[in-house]
């Protein structure tokens, strides 16, 4: 065996993580092999170069040492400490409910328990083997919404599920396929703009006609917020932007009367709620009430019904039952994740991984801003959890996923943002 050979598994032999193993073992093969070549140019034989190379490295084991140090997995603890106490305010609500509470409360922990394990898996888990992956997942997410419109069984809150024995699928379910496939399309150089258009209007429109409003609205902010990020140039990017926004308001025209009666009332409802008080205009009405009633303080003593107080109205009953001060501290730490994500994105230099942090951050926040929004009456009452409160596997399966998706790129942000001197 060389000396170069005899050097590469001395300093390997100090390096605890396998996946640093090998990003080292290629780092420093390369850099030896450039020094190799400025001796060669000296005059010196090969194997005099090799080991002048090997020399001017150092002592192996310091070096591997020094390595290790630098190369280890890390854990954000700030992320990681941001979702267990996010997790545990999700019982809350569980408790203000009065008696479904208690029944709901055991699936409740089955959740969070199921989302952990996902957040987890999806950390330890090494993120780059997606890169090359892109069409099976968008092809798995086309498909989820294709056998959705074709063979859904039951509808719930007007969104169709296909319910096969203790298994619903519902087109919530294809997000995370969708996300990982633009990561990858966006990060390819030699993605052109009609191969863009192509792929965001087959499932936009697959979305559109299951139908499913509030995931053809979440797709749509992941794909353009991914968009900035990508290959193509600011003005591309601008431009793509400005066409999409107009053809958006020309179709929305076109097709309202496509919508269902359900979709047309609730917008109605939205403008003006007290024409449509004894329909979906009575819950922004009931909303306003409870929420100006709320005080600092709430009313945990105080039972009152609250339409969806678990699920896309949680919102509500948190700040009516725990008060505004509560609710407002609520916001501030969900405000954080999304923050939390953004500053992480700001030390990847790994293009593909920093698409992941801006895709999850999207993801993440649509859903954080429009529960909230159509809480207060910013926004029209859509289908929205508001993430890891509300009850429901999905969409806090969803989420978990997606701090895992991030909590894998910063575990691995020194294994391809620095380059070993």
């Amino acid at each position: 065996m060389n000396k170069k050979h005899v050097f590469l598994n001395e300093v390997i032999a100090q390096i605890k993580s396998k996946e640093a193993k090998k990003y080292i073992a290629s780092e420093l093969s390369f850099h030896l092999k450039e020094a190799k070549k400025v001796w060669l140019e000296k005059g010196l034989t090969g194997t005099e170069a090799e080991e002048k190379a090997v020399e001017q490295m150092g002592s192996p084991i310091n070096l591997g040492q020094q390595l290790n140090k630098l190369h280890r997995p890390r854990v954000d603890g700030v992320l990681v400490i941001l979702l267990m106490t996010i997790f545990g305010l999700g019982f809350l609500p569980m408790f203000s409910i009065g008696d479904m509470g208690e029944y709901l409360l055991v699936s409740k922990v089955i959740i969070t328990l199921i989302s952990s394990a996902a957040a987890l898996g999806m950390m330890l888990m090494d993120y780059r083997k997606f890169k090359k992956q892109g069409w099976l997942f968008y092809s798995i997410g086309a498909l989820i919404l294709l056998v959705l419109r074709l063979f859904s069984n039951i509808t719930i809150n007007g969104l169709p599920l296909l319910r096969i024995g203790p298994l619903t699928i519902e087109s919530i379910m294809s997000l995370p396929f969708f996300f990982l496939a633009w990561a990858t399309f966006f990060n390819n150089k030699r993605l052109k703009v009609w191969q863009f258009i192509v792929l965001f209007f087959l499932p936009f429109i697959l979305f559109f006609t299951v139908p499913s409003i509030s995931t053809t609205y979440i797709y749509t902010i992941m794909v353009f917020s991914m968009l900035w990020w990508s290959q193509f140039s600011r003005k591309m990017v601008l431009s793509i932007w400005g066409v999409f926004v107009s053809c958006f308001l020309f179709v929305s025209i076109i097709s309202w009367k496509f919508l269902g009666f359900y979709q047309k009332d609730r917008f109605l409802a939205y403008l003006n709620p007290e024409k449509y008080s004894d329909g979906p205009g009575f819950m922004i009405i009931r909303m306003k009430e409870l929420l100006s009633t709320a005080g600092w303080f709430g009313h945990p003593m105080n039972k009152e019904f609250i339409p969806e107080a678990h699920t896309n109205f949680v919102f509500v009953s948190f700040t009516y039952y725990y008060g505004w001060l509560f609710a407002i501290l609520l916001v501030l730490l969900l405000v954080l994740f999304g923050a939390r994500i953004i500053v992480i994105s700001s030390k990847i230099q790994d293009s593909y991984g920093k698409l992941l942090l801006i895709g999850a951050v999207a993801l993440y926040t649509v859903q954080l801003a429009t529960n909230i929004g159509m809480t207060l009456g910013i926004f029209p009452l859509i289908s929205m959890s508001l993430p890891f409160i509300s009850y429901g596997l999905m969409p806090s399966l969803l989420n978990a996923s997606l701090i895992g998706i991030v909590l894998s790129v910063y575990r691995r942000k020194e294994l391809t943002g620095k380059q070993i001197r």
